[in-house]
Formats: structure tokens, sequence, C-alpha cells
């Protein structure tokens, strides 16, 4: 398996049938794979702990927001990243959830594209932080 089987989606996930031909236009333009791939690597950088969406973006400041943003469902989805139940303070004072690669969880643990956690895992997660 390599990274085209894992990473990108198709353009035609990125848009409604009935948007407008701009709109087709914009989301064949867009790389996912390299997109996906690069915040992948970037939350698993950060191991067991994770990072919340602030983390991410700041990482990568050239990168428009929604560009950034926009691919954690698509990983979220595909199951190599999870929300780990953690909320922690973003720039703007509200919460954001903190994700983590599926990578770092114990195979028992691993819940590949569930994202209900136990609590056992929230409370390593938070321990681990």
């Amino acid at each position: 398996m390599n990274d085209n089987d894992i990473f990108g989606t198709n353009s035609n996930h990125l848009v409604r049938r009935n948007d407008p031909d701009t709109s087709h236009e914009a989301a064949e333009s867009i790389d996912t794979t390299k997109l996906e791939k690069m915040v992948y690597e970037t939350i698993k950088s950060h191991g067991i702990n994770g990072c919340i969406s602030d983390r991410v973006r700041m990482l990568h400041p050239t990168y428009p927001y929604s560009s950034i943003t926009a691919r954690y469902r698509a990983l979220l989805d595909k199951g190599i990243i999870i929300d780990s139940g953690v909320r922690m303070p973003g720039r703007s004072g509200r919460n954001q959830r903190v994700m983590v690669a599926t990578c770092w969880i114990p195979k028992e643990n691993n819940p590949y594209a569930v994202r209900e956690q136990s609590a056992s895992l929230q409370e390593g997660i938070q321990a681990a932080g």
C-alpha cells in the first residue's frame, strides 16, 4: 500500500453536483493527496499527545485556513486520525479537539474510524499530556 492508496480525496467529493463550474474547477485543482499527507504527518509528529487545529495551522502558515481544516474530516473518515475526546483552548480561547494519529494508539484500543473513544483511552491521552 502506498500513500496514494491512503491519502487523497476524489474531487467529486469536494463539491455538490449543482455547484457552479468554478467550484468544480477549483476542486480539481486541489492536491488533496499532498495536503492530507502533510496534515497527517503534522498530527503524527505530536505523538500520543496529538494536537489541536491551531497547532497544525501554525506549522503551515503559508497554507490557507480551509486548505488545512478541510483535511481533518477525510483523515477521520479514513481512520488514520481520531478525535481523542480531549479538548484544549485554541488561540481564540474556545476549545478545540485534540487529534491523534491512530498509529500511536495500541491495537487493542484502536477503534479505526470509530469516533467514540473509551474512557481509559481518554485518560491515557490526558495523562501523557
